[in-house]
């Protein structure tokens, strides 16, 4: 909540609370003379109504800490109390009377209490002061500030209201050094002799948010000896910082000596007691020893390649087969439920099937000709011929129960493109020209498996909604996995999902790097559409 009692000469009086929960009445007085100070406004506030010499206005804003819902209450105003609708008729008022007491709401619901005392005080005053009332409702009002009253606050606010607050605002992160350009970076590492911890993050990675109060509470408790610093490196414009410091993903910690890099910190599930025990004798990441491939290992399932797959299928009359990548996290999680259930079907003895698995990073054929696009996938053959693909099936009990009574599945979701959105999906043959019909154009580049893909999809879809009656404006997406658009996706610079580009008829402007919720694209719409008008309002006065 701001509150600035010199800005307008005024003082801030609180009140007790009515049920719509009234927080604060703020009184402000327009006026050449000193205002009223604090312990005088409460016993003065309804002599100042009455003294009709007095040039004073007096202002009440009145502000709710909650949100009500959107309705339109009816009130039975007294005609006494004059309702402001536009920002003409609320000059006049202040130019014709004296004494004006004027009520702020979010809505007609919220000010109902507040006027009815407000029509009592109307009756009271009559002839010697005026009452008007200001509905706020009847723009968009979404949410109120309560942040830090800082200009990079006040400009992250704005450019994203919803948005989580910077790191900086929290006051346990106050020992740690935020750096906001790569010119204060330069800087910072010139001047500062002690050891330094520099984190690389991105406000919305969840292993940085997880890793920020050990972090910040590592940098008090070594304040004066060593420095931990942080910065947000998720914007384009900081692309040289990242090829430079080596910034793959997030975070990414670096440790220096007097301006040296000299090498990564990587315990990511650190304790602030970890960070300080490190400092004492930082060392370099030891070296990881190479991970087995899965075929390598003593299990009982069937590991299969381009060369012997289409005989082990028709030589096996029930096969499961998963289809999977070494780096995949979800493959690598199901991976011993699984191997327990090719263990339990090798020793039954009336096993309805077996299990196989396929590296489609390795035998990239079978993962072309069977649509292999997500990881894992698992499909079903029976009798050399593919059945089902099931991907429910993640657990040793649902694999068994499952090859024991074989049914189709559920019917799959339909793909994002398949759905009747605003949402424009484009290919690599149509990509230029298509965005080439639209003024502005936010594309997101994405992948199906992708899990922050699946998160942002529905904000981008609702997005573009809202935006679907301007003819100016299209969100469009391109699916990356397709075959058709790998050599596009690469071409615009894509090398992480989801990737989301800003392109001003055809021509790529810049990378967008806001939140990925609904509020943060539309905000960056509204914002170009806000220009546009500016540009266009300009020429009009031009002329």
């Amino acid at each position: 909540m701001i509150t600035s009692g010199n800005t307008l000469q005024g003082e801030q009086v609180l009140v007790p609370k009515p049920p719509f929960q009234l927080t604060f009445l703020r009184l402000c007085f327009l006026s050449p003379y000193s205002p009223l100070t604090p312990d005088q406004d409460q016993q003065k506030l309804s002599k100042t109504l009455k003294k009709k010499s007095s040039r004073r206005r007096l202002f009440a804003r009145r502000l709710s800490r909650v949100f009500l819902p959107a309705f339109v209450c009816s009130l039975k105003l007294s005609p006494l109390i004059e309702k402001i609708s536009d920002h003409k008729d609320f000059k006049k008022l202040l130019r014709t009377r004296n004494n004006v007491l004027v009520l702020y709401s979010k809505s007609a619901a919220a000010a109902e209490s507040s006027l009815r005392l407000l029509s009592s005080v109307a009756q009271e005053v009559k002839g010697r002061g005026t009452i008007s009332w200001i509905d706020c409702g009847d723009g968009a009002f979404h949410t109120e500030y309560n942040r830090a009253v800082t200009l990079k606050s006040m400009v992250a606010f704005l450019k994203d209201p919803e948005g989580a607050p910077l790191w900086e605002e929290d006051p346990e992160a106050k020992d740690v050094v935020h750096v906001d350009s790569e010119k204060e970076l330069r800087r910072l590492l010139k001047k500062e002799d002690r050891p330094l911890l520099m984190m690389f993050y991105a406000p919305w990675c969840g292993v940085c948010k997880r890793m920020m109060p050990s972090y910040q509470q590592a940098a008090t408790e070594l304040k004066g000896k060593y420095v931990l610093a942080g910065m947000n490196v998720y914007s384009a414009e900081f692309e040289r910082i990242k090829e430079e410091y080596n910034v793959r993903g997030y975070p990414t910690i670096c440790y220096f000596e007097k301006g040296k890099f000299l090498f990564h910190f990587e315990n990511y599930g650190a304790t602030a007691a970890d960070i300080a025990e490190w400092l004492k004798n930082p060392q370099a990441p030891q070296p990881q020893a190479p991970e087995t491939p899965w075929a390598d290992e003593e299990n009982a399932v069937y590991h299969l390649t381009d060369e012997d797959f289409d005989k082990f299928i028709k030589d096996h009359s029930s096969v499961l087969v998963m289809f999977h990548a070494p780096w995949c996290g979800h493959c690598k999680k199901m991976k011993p439920e699984y191997e327990k259930a090719a263990e339990f079907l090798h020793v039954a003895s009336d096993s309805p099937g077996v299990l196989a698995a396929v590296d489609a990073t390795v035998n990239k054929a079978l993962a072309e000709r069977y649509h292999i696009s997500g990881f894992p996938t698992v499909k079903y053959f029976k009798d050399g011929e593919e059945k089902y693909t099931l991907p429910h099936l993640r657990t040793k009990k649902k694999i068994i129960d499952w090859l024991l009574n074989p049914e189709a599945p559920p019917p799959p979701e339909p793909a994002w493109e398949e759905k009747q959105t605003s949402v424009i999906h484009l290919a690599g043959e149509d990509f230029r020209e298509s965005l080439k019909k639209k003024k502005h154009t936010l594309v997101m580049f994405y992948a199906p498996w992708c899990p922050h893909c699946k998160n942002a999809i529905p904000h981008f879809t609702t997005a573009a909604e809202i935006f679907k009656e301007d003819r100016k404006i299209a969100y469009a997406a391109v699916d990356c996995a397709k075959g058709q658009n790998h050599d596009l996706c690469k071409q615009e610079g894509v090398d992480g999902y989801p990737t989301f580009n800003y392109y001003n008829y055809g021509k790529f402007m810049e990378k967008y790097t806001g939140e990925r919720r609904e509020s943060g694209f539309t905000t960056f719409m509204r914002t170009l559409r806000e220009r546009d008008h500016e540009r266009v309002g300009k020429k009009k006065d031009e002329l």
